[in-house]
């Protein structure tokens, strides 16, 4: 592994060629998979002299994970909800909205009682879950401040890219979060003591010692270590590895590898920056590990592919294990196809068996034993895809919605335009599109299904919710979006992030 002590060897790290990266995939010879690895991770190797080019290491799921599963769950227990229900909306409803209160980032603790916010100003919300369900504010503390480099004379914005939780170890909750350039580790307690002096008393022993007495509680947001001076590029990623001692953060080029005990090295483990950056064809938007094989991880491309790669074969994974992408259609091909298949957001399912992908118009559901195309392709934007020149102009293309899993992974979720949000039902193949809004809601009112149609299209059509309500794709107001989402992992609760608005949304049966 090369060891980066300082911003100034990171830009010395050894270069990849992306023009030659789908030539040098990695390839082995056929060998039996020896039983003895258990649930391990195994790799099939396919070596067909007809399909050669196209085939490459594939990981193997162990079967003793169900594909409709997640943490254990069992397909036959009760399914995921038909109706969602409007709880509760944090923020306030002015039409004019400050920039620095707008919602950037948004996630839920490993248990779901604990959800954080980040905003464009820096500043960190955290939520608690009372006995009756909803979420009050528990904690809010200032992450990052605007800062300034001046060797580069760049300003580095305040804005939080990535908030994540990790396992709980004691009393204390501990987070990561980052902008674009500085990950720092948060331990968020309760204090509900202080530490009294010893009175004087003239008549009793010399030796006094100080005693605690019971106070009004507070909770304390403390730094504990800063991670710095490691990125080149913008932050876009940071995920947590299940051995609970490292963790990940990838910027445009580069993802470096860092251990949560040392703040002044880190290790790269991924570099596509090509020797001439007039070669560069391809950035990395987003990056993950898997939950439960400490070794692996992936990485999306602006180029619409979702490479895994295992730190088992070589210190740089500068050749990827298996690479997940579709094949282009040249007849289908148009001046703005790589700016919609550039993938914003990758997601491991709780079982460690799928991946899940966003693009601009689609939400894909990847098998980690096949490479060639997706599993299950969701249309979410299929309504813009005539009016891509509009959205070009007006930036609106270029934007990063994410998506997420369910608790049981049955359902994925995807935000969308004027507060509309999807939800895909991966059972029965169905689909909803709602929308955030706290006109005219209470808590507990049932949210009335929406569907986007083109102008001139004829309108509703029927779903389990009830009859859907025809939206126009030219009336929606591009300026609202849900960009940032999160879904409870026990519960069917979920997070939406509407400009400074926070939604939580209840699932129903």
């Amino acid at each position: 592994m090369k060891l980066m002590e300082d911003s100034s060897s990171v830009k010395n790290d050894v270069s990849m060629d992306i023009n030659s990266s789908d030539k040098n995939n990695l390839r082995a010879s056929t060998s039996s998979v020896s039983n003895s690895l258990g649930n391990d991770l195994k790799y099939r190797i396919a070596d067909s002299s007809s399909d050669s080019s196209s085939r490459r290491q594939q990981p193997v799921v162990p079967a003793s994970q169900p594909a409709d599963s997640a943490n254990g769950t069992s397909p036959t227990e009760a399914g995921p909800p038909q109706r969602w229900l409007f709880s509760q909306v944090k923020g306030t409803a002015w039409e004019e909205v400050s920039e620095q209160d707008i919602i950037s980032c948004v996630e839920f603790n490993h248990t779901g009682q604990l959800l954080a916010t980040g905003d464009k100003g820096g500043r960190i919300v955290v939520f608690q879950r009372a006995s009756n369900g909803l979420y009050n504010v528990y904690s809010t503390f200032t992450s990052h401040e605007p800062e300034f480099d001046y060797l580069k004379s760049l300003e580095i914005e305040e804005k939080i890219n990535k908030i994540r939780w990790l396992p709980r170890q004691n009393a204390a909750h501990c987070l990561l979060s980052t902008n674009d350039k500085t990950v720092k580790f948060w331990r968020v307690s309760e204090k509900d003591r202080v530490m009294e002096p010893p009175e004087a008393d003239p008549e009793g022993p010399e030796l006094r010692l100080p005693r605690y007495a019971p106070a009004e509680l507070v909770v304390e947001a403390a730094p504990r270590r800063v991670f710095a001076n490691a990125h080149t590029y913008h932050i876009n990623a940071i995920s947590v590895n299940s051995d609970q001692e490292t963790f990940l953060s990838a910027d445009d080029l580069r993802v470096n590898l860092w251990h949560l005990q040392i703040t002044d090295q880190s290790y790269n483990i991924v570099d596509i920056k090509p020797a001439n950056m007039e070669d560069l064809t391809e950035v990395i938007t987003a990056a993950e590990f898997h939950p439960s094989h400490c070794h692996l991880f992936v990485y999306s491309s602006s180029k619409g592919s979702v490479r895994l790669c295992d730190m088992r074969q070589r210190a740089l994974c500068d050749q990827h294990a298996a690479i997940y992408e579709e094949a282009d259609d040249p007849a289908n091909r148009s001046f703005f196809s790589e700016i919609i298949s550039s993938i914003s957001d990758v997601k491991f399912s709780h079982s460690g068996r799928y991946l899940l992908s966003r693009d601009y118009l689609q939400l894909k559901v990847w098998d980690m034993n096949m490479c060639k195309k997706p599993i299950e392709v969701y249309p979410v934007h299929e309504h813009f895809r005539r009016n891509l020149c509009a959205l070009y102009e007006n930036d609106c293309i270029f934007d990063k919605f994410e998506c997420c899993w369910s608790g049981d992974d049955k359902l994925v979720f995807t935000g969308s335009y004027n507060n509309l949000w999807r939800v895909f039902n991966r059972q029965q193949g169905s689909e909803l599109t709602l929308e955030a809004s706290r006109d005219g809601m209470s808590p507990g009112t049932e949210l009335r299904p929406r569907r986007v149609v083109q102008s001139g299209s004829k309108a509703p059509q029927q779903n389990p919710g009830g009859l859907a309500e025809p939206v126009s794709a030219d009336s929606l107001d591009l300026q609202k979006k849900i960009l940032h989402l999160a879904c409870h992992p026990g519960d069917s609760c979920l997070a939406l992030a509407a400009t400074n608005n926070l939604y939580m949304i209840a699932g129903a049966r």
